[in-house]
């Protein structure tokens, strides 16, 4: 291919990379034009959204870029949430009076860092992807300076997800030397043959690495921590658009590169998504800080992701695709109730903030408690559905232990979202709440219409297209 068509194909990412400069360079020039840098980041985004739901379908630099439906559909997902999470974020900092134009910036630059993963070919690609991600996300933990609690989490997500980096390199360096290239296609040739152990063996290294980039257990000391200090409108970019594309690149390498060895890969992933929804559910039951319930309840969450891809076929990953763009608009429309909530220009953040709060805010608590019932898995709420296509999956492909394990402890984890739903609804407020903001208000009430099946079309027009982009991989 020439360098036009190559450029062609990665003309979203071209993009994100152009405006995040323009703008980046606009915001050190003239700082007071934070509205400016932010409307035009949300532009950048809905444009580079556009320009993947548009662009041809091929392969690039030599095979290190790929355009398919996959990469289209999970593109298209990530821009969206990347600039619904903009307007959230830079509301919260006013509020806060902080004019921090670098955080519009930031989210550009991981959305293309995300774009790359799910677009990646090869080896190389992969790791230039989470990197450029992971390095953004490191700064936005810390964004809010002058919180002590930010800077830590900012400096403890960078410690551990240096650890983790240093996982997935090793472990691609490994299959590098035994497969004798980095790209997915010529790998997965190498998986097939016979004696692959020492490739097997990066492999593990890969999926611990990955793994910790979607905060599944046994990797996911970093994520309570992180949610509890971190600002809130920066959690709800964190546990949406990354986990999307952190599974997406964790169905691209296996799927492409590793079909071959599902009868070994979808061993581990069992054990990860096993330990994951015990986590998540038994350690939320003692959480009284909400950002660090739904720290868990992510765990969980991404448990239920890992078991649909675990099944090793295209309907796991299309259920995978499906749960994971489901839980997407829960949480972040939980996340934007959370930061529209304060009382005396205190962020509440405690189950006992929350008592009473449907007589206070009625809208915002009626939208929390949906978001709640939503991520437990209740029908008639798009959650059920979510969870409905991965216990499906599972099933079919003949993991009945672990879909029944995982169905029960959706059931442990009905505990804490009840709790969090019987302190809005029957505990005697502490005091008056602030008024919400405008912003945080329309993206909590557009996320929870969304919650419902969107008058069923919606949803079957979302299976369509993760059917779609479920059979690109190598899985049958």
């Amino acid at each position: 291919m020439t360098i036009s068509a190559d450029l062609a194909l990665a003309w979203p990412e071209l993009i994100l990379a152009v405006g995040a400069l323009t703008l980046l360079v606009i915001g050190a020039f003239a700082p007071k034009q934070t509205a400016l840098v932010g409307s035009g980041s949300v532009v950048v985004l809905l444009a580079a959204a556009l320009a993947s739901a548009t662009q041809p379908f091929g392969v690039a630099f030599g095979g290190g870029l790929i355009s398919d439906a996959a990469a289209t559909f999970a593109k298209v997902a990530i821009y969206l949430a990347s600039a619904v999470a903009i307007p959230l974020g830079q509301s919260w900092f006013a509020r806060r009076g902080v004019k921090a134009f670098e955080f519009p910036v930031l989210i550009l630059l991981a959305s293309l860092g995300m774009g790359m993963m799910v677009g990646s070919g090869d080896l190389i690609s992969l790791y230039m992807g989470v990197e450029l991600q992971s390095l953004a996300l490191y700064v936005l933990a810390a964004m809010h300076r002058d919180n002590a609690k930010a800077s830590e989490a900012g400096l403890k997500y960078f410690v551990l997800g240096a650890l983790s980096s240093g996982l997935l390199l090793y472990g691609a360096s490994l299959i590098y030397g035994f497969a004798g290239s980095t790209l997915y296609s010529e790998i997965s040739l190498s998986a097939g043959a016979e004696g692959n152990t020492g490739l097997l063996f990066g492999l593990v290294f890969l999926i611990c690495g990955i793994a910790f980039k979607v905060s599944a257990a046994p990797f996911h000391m970093w994520t309570p921590d992180v949610y509890e200090g971190a600002p809130t409108p920066v959690v709800a970019f964190f546990a949406a658009a990354p986990k999307l594309a952190a599974m997406v690149l964790f169905a691209r390498v296996l799927g492409d590169g590793f079909a071959a060895a599902a009868d070994q890969w979808q061993q581990i992933l069992v054990v990860i998504a096993m330990a994951s929804v015990a986590v998540g559910a038994f350690a939320g039951l003692v959480q009284s800080n909400i950002k660090r319930l739904w720290a868990y309840s992510s765990i969980a969450n991404v448990g239920y992701a890992v078991l649909g891809l675990s099944s090793g076929t295209a309907e796991g990953v299309q259920a995978m695709l499906m749960f994971m763009v489901l839980y997407m608009i829960d949480v972040t429309g939980f996340f934007a109730c959370l930061a529209a909530l304060s009382r005396g220009g205190r962020s509440m953040e405690t189950l006992d903030d929350m008592a009473g709060l449907i007589k206070e805010r009625p809208a915002i608590a009626l939208a929390m408690t949906v978001f709640a019932l939503s991520a437990l898995g209740l029908p008639p709420f798009s959650g059920f559905f979510g969870k409905y296509y991965v216990f499906k999956a599972a099933l079919d492909a003949g993991l009945w232990g672990p879909a029944v394990f995982g169905l029960l402890g959706s059931v442990v984890a009905a505990f804490y979202y009840l709790r969090l739903i019987k302190a809005m609804w029957f505990d005697a407020s502490p005091g008056t709440t602030d008024k919400p903001p405008v912003e945080a208000n329309a993206i909590a009430l557009v996320a929870a219409i969304f919650t419902f099946p969107v008058v069923i079309i919606a949803l079957r027009g979302l299976d369509v297209l993760a059917e779609r982009a479920a059979h690109v991989f190598g899985l049958v």
